[in-house]
């Protein structure tokens, strides 16, 4: 079974300004490396700065891949790549009608939760910052995760009936 337009165009939309703020994020992240001075479009203040989370040690492999595997391992990418390919594949699996698709879909969608809840944290309580891009994101997952819940129940409400047994 299809996903219903309206689903899909949220889907879309969605996916489509997670994959903004994440290439915008990426952006902000290397201008910043090659140029310490370089002021992004949402470093408000002091306190509300995007490019000052972005290139803290919690900008790359989440803060913990450095830790656990190396500075120079291939997953201690900034978080903006995992972002690009969460929303790349959000958007992809969300147009596949099948059920193990959707079944994907929360899954990662419940991994993104959790990575959101652990660098909101660390944003506000270590950071002490307020990052719009990364707050808007957090926000995204959250309807993402909506989106896909939803899609789920509905593909399985929509399976085959079973028949009832004989004299019920």
């Amino acid at each position: 079974m299809a996903a219903p337009g309206w689903e899909r165009a949220l889907r879309l939309g969605l996916c489509a300004l997670g994959l903004a703020l994440s290439v915008y994020a990426l952006h902000v992240e290397s201008s910043r490396e090659r140029d310490p001075g370089y002021r992004a479009m949402c470093d408000l203040s002091p306190s509300v700065s995007c490019s000052k989370v972005f290139t803290s040690r919690w900008g790359r492999g989440f803060g913990l891949v450095e830790d656990l595997l190396g500075k120079h391992n291939v997953f201690n990418q900034p978080n903006s790549l995992f972002g690009i390919v969460f929303y790349v594949l959000q958007t992809l699996l969300g147009f596949t009608p099948s059920t193990l698709a959707a079944v994907t879909l929360l899954g990662t969608s419940m991994v993104s939760i959790a990575g959101s809840l652990y660098l909101a944290y660390i944003l506000f309580f270590v950071l002490h910052d307020f990052c719009l891009v990364c707050v808007t994101t957090y926000l995204l997952n959250g309807a993402l995760l909506l989106l896909n819940y939803q899609r789920l129940v509905c593909l399985r409400g929509s399976g085959p009936r079973h028949a009832k047994p004989k004299g019920q």
